[in-house]
């Protein structure tokens, strides 16, 4: 259960030796979303007594999570000292596993990427990602010397569920994605990486990255897409992620809208997905493999963007106010794989196709862009690490999976 309050900041600190793994990780939380603070501020703003809330400063100071900063003067009293996070107290691995490409990213305590790799393929096998894993995982762990090398907590892996459906859209032989049918990701990898691996739905993921890293948790509740090969979803609750019963809330790419031209009803995955323009590209006879090569450079892609940004964003128009009316929430966060460019005229096309629906009845909503970009599954798939170490919402916040 977290314990964010309603603006985001973490809550309830306990004072007891028993909760000490608790409390340390609430500290760590409240720095992350709220920057430099001085101890009497840390424990004003946990609930933690003074003292309790200095000598967790000074343990997580010791252990190199943090690290103080020159004393600021106020108008009375002694100097305060704040404290922020340490970009090198900790590190994980992020894998993103997609149907078009697969990345691995280095990331530092607070999110940066010190290292990525990035491979494309016409459709995914068990057998190429391992040999990707392979080859990047030690050159990964190689940017760092053998005293930081052990500061890296964990690999997460996002991955679309069933990653052998959608075959035909993919382009992948029938026979090469069945292959994916019964494989366990997290064994498949588990092997060739000596630290504890979380697996999680890549879209979840990217939720998950959107609040440890980015501007989420300013939100509280939201409902999330990210825009990839096949568009996917998140929901934010109360601060964590809500996954549901079965881990498969927030599957926001199988929610019905109307079909292009106003027939329907199809899935969101239909009229939403990156798929859509690569086939409209390939209609015009050009090449579409720019937009899997680099997402955050697709160059003049022509009237084919256009068509396509405006016809993703009256689907995703139709799903976010579907989805608020079920879970009231307040925002909508749409992120994806491509350029910040496009990103933004397509926020600003789905805020203008809800302003033409009938929204009677629903609280208000509003549309904004995600603020990790294209890299937001791999980036999220890290943070599933520090979330099982030291945030306090922790993993089981994300269901996600160890092994």
């Amino acid at each position: 259960m977290s314990l964010a309050g309603a603006d985001g900041a973490p809550r309830g600190g306990a004072n007891h030796g028993s909760m000490r793994d608790s409390n340390d990780r609430l500290v760590l939380s409240l720095l992350r979303r709220e920057g430099p603070l001085p101890k009497i501020e840390i424990s004003r703003r946990t609930g933690l007594s003074a003292q309790a809330g200095s000598a967790i400063v000074t343990r997580l100071e010791e252990r190199t999570l943090l690290r103080r900063l020159e004393p600021t003067r106020g108008r009375v009293g002694q100097p305060a000292v704040p404290y922020v996070l340490r970009d090198d107290g900790a590190f994980s691995l992020g894998l993103k596993l997609g149907r078009r490409s697969a990345d691995l990213a280095l990331l530092d305590f607070l999110g940066k990427p010190r290292w990525t790799a990035h491979e494309t393929y016409p459709w995914p096998t068990p057998e190429g990602v391992a040999a990707f894993v392979s080859r990047a995982l030690p050159r990964a762990l190689g940017q760092l010397d053998a005293r930081k090398r052990r500061r890296v907590v964990g690999l997460g892996v996002a991955t679309p569920f069933e990653l052998w459906n959608w075959g035909p859209e993919v382009g992948g032989p029938r026979d090469a994605m069945e292959a994916w049918r019964g494989v366990d990701v997290g064994a498949l990898i588990a092997p060739l990486c000596p630290l504890p691996t979380y697996v999680c739905n890549d879209a979840s993921a990217a939720c998950a990255g959107e609040m440890h890293f980015g501007e989420g948790w300013r939100d509280g509740d939201f409902v999330y897409f990210f825009v990839g090969s096949f568009v996917g979803g998140g929901v934010a609750l109360g601060g964590a992620l809500f996954q549901g019963r079965d881990g498969n809330a927030g599957a926001l790419g199988s929610m019905p809208v109307s079909a292009r031209g106003g027939g329907g009803p199809q899935q969101l995955i239909r009229r939403a997905s990156i798929y859509l323009l690569e086939e409209a590209l390939k209609r015009e006879g050009r090449d579409p493999s720019p937009i899997w090569r680099d997402p955050r450079r697709w160059g003049d892609l022509g009237p084919a963007l256009d068509s396509w940004i405006d016809d993703a964003a009256d689907a995703l128009a139709q799903a976010t106010v579907a989805a608020a009316a079920v879970i009231a929430c307040g925002r909508a966060v749409i992120d994806g794989a491509f350029p910040a460019e496009v990103r933004a005229r397509l926020v600003n096309r789905t805020a203008e196709r809800m302003a033409s629906l009938d929204l009677q009845g629903l609280s208000p909503i509003s549309v904004r862009e995600g603020s990790i970009g294209a890299d937001a599954r791999s980036i999220g798939a890290g943070a599933l690490p520090f979330l099982a170490n030291f945030a306090h919402e922790g993993a089981g916040a994300l269901g996600a999976v160890a092994t």
